[in-house]
């Protein structure tokens, strides 16, 4: 069967809000407009996305696959429609991607000066999927940090960072100076297994609230600091590698240039 992009994007407005009102609203259309494009679609896949509620609206396990699908999709499609636009008005253009806690505006900068004609976009990323933005076509190039699926990514390594432990203020650890994983024994830690957080600031409150402790790098803690919440150094963790990625197969050559040059700042 062929997608209907339009049903798509109805689909994930649905999905993003858990309700067919404020979905519609984003929109601009109708709700009921858009409940029957909704059912017409899955009808169209074969399969119910959504389970509805007099209050709410939940996926199912096909539309919770759908909608992680769909991201990369659309990402995939808009991404292409503008490299089409870009062509046509001559613009040159690099996007460079960053993982959450690094930052890339001293190598941003450095290419700036290097190659003042080329646009830089900035595409910030979620810590669960660091790796799309670079297969899907929304970015160049990206600052990461492992582990991410690099099959077909070309890398160069950059640094590490250390990895901390991030405790609620109130926590009997939260006085130390440094831990090891036996002080973490009898902690449970929030991770993807345990509950799966949307963003930083998601994971970060609930810590915050009690749920458990949370695991990162150093420098996520300081970017996402907060009074409540305190980074203490696990001295016997592997530390994080941060590393520039981009698609082994590009021959741009702003891109090889922006990797000779965020390579030193970064490195320096």
């Amino acid at each position: 069967m062929d997608l209907d992009l339009r049903k798509l994007r109805y689909f994930v407005a649905v999905a993003e809000h858990r309700h067919f009102g404020r979905a519609a609203e984003q929109l601009y259309i109708a709700q009921p407009v858009l409940s029957r494009q909704i059912r017409a679609f899955e009808r169209e896949l074969g399969c119910a996305l959504l389970t509805r509620t007099t209050r709410n609206v939940e996926l199912t396990p096909a539309g919770e696959q759908l909608h992680e699908e769909a991201r990369r999709v659309l990402g995939t499609v808009d991404a292409a429609v503008r490299r089409v636009h870009e062509a046509d008005r001559g613009v040159a253009r690099l996007a460079v991607a960053f993982a959450p806690g690094l930052h890339v505006s001293e190598a941003v900068r450095a290419f700036t000066a290097a190659r003042p004609g080329v646009e830089i976009d900035l595409v910030p990323l979620q810590w669960h999927d660091q790796h799309a933005p670079l297969r899907d076509g929304r970015a160049h190039v990206g600052f990461l940090r492992r582990p991410f699926d690099d099959e077909g990514l070309h890398t160069i390594p950059i640094g590490h960072e250390a990895k901390v432990a991030c405790l609620p203020a109130a926590h009997p650890l939260a006085d130390r100076t440094s831990l090891t994983w036996a002080d973490l024994a009898d902690e449970k830690i929030l991770d993807a297994q345990q509950r799966r957080t949307a963003s930083v600031e998601e994971k970060f409150e609930l810590i915050a609230a009690g749920y458990g402790i949370g695991l990162g790098p150093l420098s996520v803690a300081r970017t996402y600091s907060r009074p409540d919440l305190v980074p203490v150094p696990i001295t016997d963790a592997d530390p994080y590698e941060t590393c520039l990625a981009a698609p082994e197969d590009s021959r741009d050559e702003r891109l090889r240039d922006f990797l000779e040059i965020a390579t030193k700042v970064l490195r320096g």
